[in-house]
């Protein structure tokens, strides 16, 4: 007979100067064979310069899980709220800011 497994509930502490937040609207995804690194970036308008406010590493296992429960809450989203344009799509808007070309990933 197959033991049940046990599971653990984890309990998430949130600080005060953390659960406020780091907006970003682009970010910068790199790999190397053990990680998946991503850079947050505000871009401005007018600003030719942007800052990385939050580096977030990951083992390519959590990337990936991180990716699918991403993918299932933007599916949730998009069922409540309508789907979300992607550039190059029809209806996209623009948010006012477009990244210097020389500077997108891939």
């Amino acid at each position: 007979m197959e033991a049940k497994k046990k599971v653990q509930q984890i309990n998430i502490e949130l600080d005060e100067n953390v659960s406020s937040g780091e907006y970003a609207n682009f970010v910068v995804v790199t790999h190397s064979p053990a990680e998946i690194v991503m850079d947050f970036t505000r871009l401005l308008p007018g600003v030719a310069k942007a800052k990385v406010h939050s580096r977030i590493i990951m083992a390519p296992p959590h990337a990936k899980a991180y990716l699918m429960a991403l993918t299932d809450n933007i599916e949730k989203f998009e069922s409540k709220y309508g789907e979300i344009k992607s550039p190059g799509q029809e209806g996209f808007t623009d948010f006012g800011v477009k990244p210097p070309e020389d500077s997108l990933p891939n």
